[in-house]
């Protein structure tokens, strides 16, 4: 028989727990764009309506490994996000501004 998840995390020490809530956070701070639109509880569809595309648009843009950074600030911005690019270097990080405008 399954157990319901609350059970088998209130029977984890906390240290587990912790190491748990860990491994999420970082899972939510990487995901590719097709996961990112289905964790903000959009279809294709609707994006594509919201982006005034074709369905089959939004599937091509998220095989994608390559595209303009403004069609993936108009990806971001209509799953009411904001894209910002940051280079990170050894001994810090920057947060670039030329495409800040587009």
């Amino acid at each position: 028989m399954a157990k319901k998840f609350s059970a088998l995390r209130s029977a984890m020490t906390p240290p587990a727990r912790a190491e748990i809530d860990r491994q999420v956070e970082a899972t939510l701070k990487e995901m590719p764009l097709c996961e990112l639109r289905r964790a903000r509880g959009m279809s294709q569809k609707m994006l594509a309506e919201t982006l005034r595309l074709q369905q089959p648009a939004i599937a091509k843009m998220e095989r994608r490994t390559d595209m303009y950074i403004s069609t993936l600030r108009s990806h971001i911005e209509a799953m009411g996000g904001e894209l910002e690019i940051t280079a990170r270097f050894p001994d810090g990080s920057v947060k670039i501004t030329n495409f800040s405008q587009l």
